[in-house]
């Protein structure tokens, strides 16, 4: 009996330590940045380093990128998921600038080299950063601006268009809360109580009008796609959703793949048609 008495207490005392740890520290279980970024010019050529300014006095770097090809006049702004830094997104830019779109690939605070840590309150100001950046240029229609949200991006995104609709609204792998996915992945841990950051995606869209896409990868198993679809449900029409058959989380066919490309300028074109300006 005392042994199992000594069994139970020990377990306890483990998971009451685990719990803890993950509270203290789950913004560096949330947030997962890379520093390292390549020489621009070596990458992304004819692609101009620019700087936002927060409203907190921070000052991120980013990329702008020209349209090329038959020049459509939007804009897009690329928020990435919780990993990495702008540089993984390059192949999408190249794809979206070949077809008429200038993309802005930003990077939050603590990414890229950008000075800052990363937090949800902070992740919007960077976005409202980046939009106010545009703002500021005379070759940007700010009535044609389109913000593509990946993942952890797309609720950034989200709470951007609460702030500041755009013409459009692309979403890659959103999920319904940080409080619902933490507990797709740590079903047995309490994670609604323990979470700062929330990011409600499904309540924010509600309050959004404006048209958008939603893709999901059938075989994603960060994001459900059950979870993406739950965002599309909640928001209002016009709204497109679209699966890429058998392709995960990070695969490439859901980070810049031919198949989600295509939806996208498609689905773009139709949204502000080249010329419409």
């Amino acid at each position: 009996m005392q042994s199992a008495v000594r069994f139970i207490g020990t377990a306890a005392l483990v998971i009451v330590l685990v719990v803890g740890l993950m509270w203290v520290f789950q913004r560096r279980l949330i947030y997962l940045p890379s520093q390292v970024l390549p020489e621009l010019a070596t990458v992304l050529p004819g692609a101009e380093e620019v700087t936002l300014t927060t409203e907190d006095g921070l000052k991120l770097g980013a990329w702008l990128v020209p349209a090329g090809g038959e020049v459509n006049g939007g804009t897009v702004l690329v928020f990435n998921g919780n990993a990495g830094n702008r540089s993984h997104r390059i192949p999408l830019a190249q794809w979206l600038a070949e077809r008429g779109y200038r993309v802005l690939l930003v990077d939050y605070r603590g990414f890229g080299g950008n000075p800052g840590r990363p937090t949800e309150d902070g992740l919007m100001a960077d976005a409202r950063a980046a939009v106010a950046y545009l703002e500021t240029r005379v070759d940007v229609d700010s009535d044609r601006l389109v913000y593509f949200g990946e993942s952890l991006g797309a609720a950034v995104a989200i709470g951007l268009a609460e702030h500041r609709p755009p013409a459009a609204l692309v979403l890659r792998s959103p999920f319904a809360s940080l409080a619902e996915i933490g507990a797709v992945h740590y079903p047995f841990l309490p994670v609604s109580a323990l979470l700062w950051d929330r990011y409600l995606n499904v309540e924010r869209i509600r309050g959004i009008d404006v048209p958008l896409l939603v893709l999901a990868g059938s075989a994603d198993r960060i994001v459900p796609a059950e979870q993406s679809q739950r965002v599309y449900d909640a928001a209002s029409h016009p709204k497109v959703f679209v699966t890429i058959e058998g392709a995960g989380h990070n695969d490439f066919a859901l980070v810049a793949g031919s198949q989600l490309v295509s939806e996208v300028v498609a689905f773009l074109n139709g949204v502000m048609p080249p010329g419409s300006s």
